[in-house]
């Protein structure tokens, strides 16, 4: 047996002993987001500290939380923090929820992060539907043997973020009256914040935003075959841009003042899911 694969089914048969997330909606929640999943109802929670091969999260705002429960009558589980490439974790660790959750029947994920805008007409605390993606962290999960358990060699990525999901996303936010936009989003290797030299060369080749996440989970969903949303939330301006020094805080400052907006969206979409 694949050893990705065995890590996946030892720890999806772990977290099945606890929860039924069959047919659930995944839901991954970044920095300073995790407070909508203190509004699911009903909820099982387990730590990741519990679940076998998970690591620790250790980024502020990252609470190292799985719940199952109702959220807005719709079934979730949810990713109370995520693992980052830049903690020194492998690619395969940092996608290995995402692939759980497919073990575990999750019908489709959304995917949320914290990022900078690269894009000049964004401001702090726009809400941006990822439209495509480029991964600029100069690895991949799919990297090494294919774990054929979850996926094809050579997995297409022209519909990696589903249409129809994200097309309903911004019905969502235009009912809610939520000015929202759509765009690329580049995936750094971080842990530093971009510097003003990257940021030009993001917006030269059409990143609209950019961060250190996302787009390894993006890959792992896409090749096993879940329907994928990504939002990100735009917490500060990107390097360069305002000719200020970006800072962590300032990122769950901004995330803290958007979300009662973001949680309402994300509440609108799983319901009509």
């Amino acid at each position: 047996m694949n050893e990705t694969y065995r890590k996946c089914k030892e720890a999806a048969d772990y977290i099945a002993s606890k929860l039924d997330a069959k047919d659930a909606i995944g839901i991954v929640l970044g920095s300073g987001l995790g407070e909508l999943g203190n509004e699911i109802e009903d909820p099982i929670i387990v730590d990741y500290a519990d679940i076998p091969h998970f690591p620790k999260t250790t980024v502020a705002g990252h609470e190292g939380k799985l719940i199952c429960g109702k959220l807005n009558g719709a079934k979730v589980l949810c990713m109370k923090g995520r693992f980052h490439f830049y903690e020194g974790h492998d690619m395969r660790t940092v996608s290995m929820p995402v692939r759980v959750m497919k073990l575990l029947g999750v019908k489709a994920v959304i995917l949320t992060n914290a990022a900078g805008g690269c894009n000049k007409t964004f401001k702090p605390g726009t809400l941006m539907f990822i439209d495509d993606f480029i991964n600029y962290m100069g690895d991949n999960p799919l990297y090494g043997e294919n774990v054929d358990e979850f996926g094809p060699r050579f997995p297409d990525m022209t519909l990696a973020i589903d249409r129809e999901y994200n097309a309903l996303g911004k019905i969502c936010a235009k009912e809610l009256g939520i000015d929202v936009r759509s765009g690329v989003y580049m995936a750094f290797r971080g842990p530093n914040f971009e510097t003003p030299a990257e940021i030009r060369f993001a917006q030269t080749i059409g990143a609209d935003a950019v961060g250190m996440s996302t787009v390894p989970e993006i890959l792992a969903a896409r090749h096993c075959g879940l329907r994928v949303i990504g939002i990100s939330c735009i917490t500060n301006m990107a390097a360069g841009m305002t000719g200020e020094a970006l800072s962590h805080a300032e990122v769950q400052e901004t995330a803290d003042r958007v979300k009662d907006q973001f949680k309402g969206l994300i509440k609108a979409i799983v319901s009509r899911m």
